[in-house]
């Protein structure tokens, strides 16, 4: 159970240092048999006190007297086939106090007949396992649980999914061998992510991220190899801002213009680099009023008033935003060429095969084995959809098991070194003992395809069992996937502009740890490994600091979604 999903209410697992940021609270290393035992001594301690425990919100209650007039049915172990849509829910895993998948579905079990009253409280009673967990809002076309259920009503599927919520949808259940677990026997699994075409668009020449790449590849010589991979791409930026951009500032006096430009982080070399301090949220935002002059008013007559904005602090508001509503327009407009879809596929392929994930997950090492993990295969379908006038590419990745945040890790750093024009060995970099801050791509596009079982339901079929086989509910599945899952997608995107923001996050960050995929490669922006307590000297100050920088930008890409426990996966 991951006692501190859900970013945590007051009181609850492990306390946090106040000195201590989320991000790095959570990456501490968590022994979970030491954890549990802990939540298992406190139950122990209420009850022994009479203490009241607060029941887990997914369980049902029912009087002594109701369990005992409750006829014993036999029980059966099953692999139910389900999908859903993450949106709203903290993740697959049942969580005490907070919404999840899992939560729901187990309450649906109960007030459909499926599990007796007497083990309405405890899914381990009832040798509840999930196939793979899911994060905060990522979403699923198929996933399996397992368990001992009541089997003996036909109508079981339909009276189940009465009980849920249309996000959640029971495809079927199977009868299993008694020993199924559908965890341990999943021989792997398919995940696939959405996300606009316009993704793979090179950093604006104005960012960071962007200068970077020019100023390294004329110090490399490779100036000319960076310009032909992005020679689909070239000059698309200044068309932008000759067609969308240059109309509004042309439109507000020369005052209002520069402040706006500061604003949208525009790099002038007369003013100087940006101020790291403000590169934490992207887009940027206006100024605030304070720092606009305005005519005097009278403050002590209208101190319990909210404030308002004058004439030229709402100008500077109304350019800035509209500005961000050009790019984003202009974003949406794009149309991906085949020469860059084909070269976003040379970075997934070099994914294929067993590899070294450190840097594409928290808490691993290189030398740790289970960073290790296999790629079946990862793809791009070469024809891209058009929704609501933006373009999307589907990926899709076949893997044995997933470690947190490794798929989106993955997706981010292949669409990097698309956007950098990089050369995809730098993927193969990546495997390497050096450390590097790989951002994780938004989980809005994310979701679990479907678990696969070869090798089970080969046996199961010698044995009189079914298959655990999604294809028989291929109809339903494809119109729930287009109702709950891609048009959710989909519409978030067009209000949140979720992608966009991250990339613009990334190409305006004004330091050095993404520098990666520019000509300069790791060594312009792998991490120093932090030195241990019995190595730390007063002379390691230095050092010291320049880890505990590198902690705050870890903090900013490897943070975890509020939702997710440490020890998480994302599908495995």
């Amino acid at each position: 159970m991951a006692d501190n999903q859900g970013g945590g209410g007051r009181g609850r697992g492990r306390r946090q240092n106040r000195d201590m940021g989320r991000a790095a609270f959570s990456r501490q290393a968590i022994d979970k048999r030491e954890r549990q035992e802990r939540q298992n001594e406190a139950k122990r301690r209420k009850i022994e006190n009479g203490e009241e425990l607060t029941a887990p919100i997914y369980a049902t209650q029912f009087s002594k007297e109701e369990i005992e007039g409750e006829a014993r049915r036999p029980k059966k172990k099953a692999a139910i086939l389900m999908g859903y849509s993450g949106t709203g829910y903290f993740g697959m895993q049942l969580n005490e106090n907070q919404k999840t998948i899992e939560g729901d579905l187990f309450a649906a079990l109960v007030a459909a007949g499926a599990i007796s009253k007497a083990n309405a409280e405890d899914p381990k009673k009832s040798s509840f396992v999930r196939c793979a967990r899911t994060d905060k809002g990522v979403h699923a076309a198929g996933n399996v649980v397992s368990l001992k259920m009541i089997m003996e009503d036909p109508d079981i599927v339909d009276k189940i999914n009465e009980k849920l919520s249309p996000q959640i949808r029971v495809w079927g259940i199977e009868q299993t061998t008694s020993g199924f677990s559908c965890y341990q026997l999943c021989d792997s699994r398919v995940y696939e992510y959405l996300m606009p075409s316009h993704c793979l668009l090179p950093p604006h020449p104005s960012t960071h991220l962007g200068r970077k790449i020019v100023e390294l590849a004329e110090k490399t010589g490779e100036l000319d190899v960076v310009k032909a991979r992005q020679e689909e791409v070239a000059g698309f930026w200044e068309e932008v801002d000759k067609t969308y951009i240059k109309p509004i500032l042309d439109g507000v006096p020369e005052d209002i213009r520069a402040i706006v430009e500061k604003a949208l982080y525009w790099y002038d070399p007369a003013q100087g680099e940006i101020d790291p301090e403000n590169a934490s949220e992207a887009p940027a935002p206006a100024p605030e009023p304070e720092n606009v002059e305005e005519p005097a008013q009278d403050q002590a007559a209208d101190e319990n008033k909210p404030f308002q904005m004058g004439p030229r602090q709402k100008l500077i508001s109304d350019t800035t935003k509209a500005i961000k509503a050009a790019y984003i327009k202009a974003r949406r407009a794009y149309r991906v060429p085949q020469a860059r879809i084909t070269r976003l596929q040379e970075c997934l392929s070099r994914y294929e095969g067993t590899k070294n994930y450190h840097n594409y997950t928290i808490q691993k090492t290189f030398k740790d084995p289970s960073a290790k993990r296999h790629i079946k295969s990862f793809k791009v379908n070469p024809e891209p959809v058009v929704i609501n006038g933006t373009e999307w590419l589907s990926l899709k990745v076949h893997g044995q098991s997933f470690m947190m945040h490794q798929i989106r890790k993955m997706v981010a750093m292949s669409t990097l070194v698309v956007r950098a024009g990089c050369t995809p060995d730098r993927i193969n970099d990546s495997y390497g003992p050096e450390r590097i801050a790989i951002p994780k791509a938004p989980g809005l596009g994310l979701l679990l395809e479907r678990p696969i079982f070869e090798n089970y339901n080969t046996k199961a079929v010698g044995l009189g069992r079914e298959p655990i086989n999604f294809d028989k509910y291929a109809t339903a599945m494809n119109e729930f996937k287009q109702r709950e899952i891609y048009d959710r997608i989909f519409r978030e995107e067009e209000e949140t502009a979720a992608f966009g923001n991250f990339f613009n996050h990334i190409d305006h960050f004004p330091q050095e740890f993404f520098l990666y995929v520019t000509s300069g490669g790791i060594e312009a922006a792998k991490l120093v490994a932090a030195p241990t307590a019995d190595t730390e000297s007063p002379k390691d100050s230095s050092r010291q600091k320049v880890d505990n920088s590198q902690k705050d930008v870890l903090a900013a890409v490897e943070s975890e979604d509020e939702g997710t426990a440490p020890d998480a996966k994302e599908g495995n």
